[in-house]
């Protein structure tokens, strides 16, 4: 059995959720892992962030989304607002709030509470099977890393681990 880690770095923009499509970069990693069967986790550290599984929908909405990822914003947006205001959410109370002030965030930062709360539905991690040394992602299955934290630009890493023979 064979182990393989890399980390990817994207860039969020910080003014809406951030979508990444990093298929190509995790297909980089399978082949420079040399693992031919097995399994590879795409996982993210950050807790207002999330990676999936989804077509890619090619058209794209001014701000530069794709349909699909403008219309999972759009229903975030209706079951999860985003948070605009200090007390909108429990969620950044005093003690968080200076938690957070002694790591180098200033209060503006901690309103993220709808990052936090989209990232649990869509889940921080993915696994792809890997055949014969190629992602098993379908037909249509591409990669995406989302940067749900709307606070700031924020560079964000990926981990990517894969194991097999």
């Amino acid at each position: 059995m064979k182990l393989h880690r890399e980390t990817l770095h994207v860039q969020s923009t910080g003014t809406r959720p951030t979508f990444h499509m990093i298929t190509d970069e995790v297909k980089q990693a399978v082949k420079n892992s040399g693992i031919l069967n097995g399994i590879c986790v795409v996982y993210s550290h950050h807790t207002t962030c999330s990676v999936m599984i989804q077509e890619c929908s090619f058209d794209k909405t001014y701000t530069g989304l794709e349909y699909l990822q403008q219309d999972l914003v759009d229903v975030f947006e209706s079951i999860i607002p985003t948070c605009r205001k200090e007390g909108q959410y429990m969620h950044p109370g005093p003690e968080l709030t200076e938690f957070s002030a002694r790591h180098g965030e200033d209060k503006p930062q901690t309103l993220n509470t709808d990052g936090h709360l989209r990232s649990v539905f869509l889940g921080r991690s993915e696994t792809v099977v890997i055949a014969d040394g190629q992602l098993d992602l379908g037909q249509f299955g591409h990669i995406y890393f989302v940067d749900l934290d709307q606070t700031c630009a924020r560079q964000r890493e990926i981990q990517v681990q894969i194991i097999g023979e």
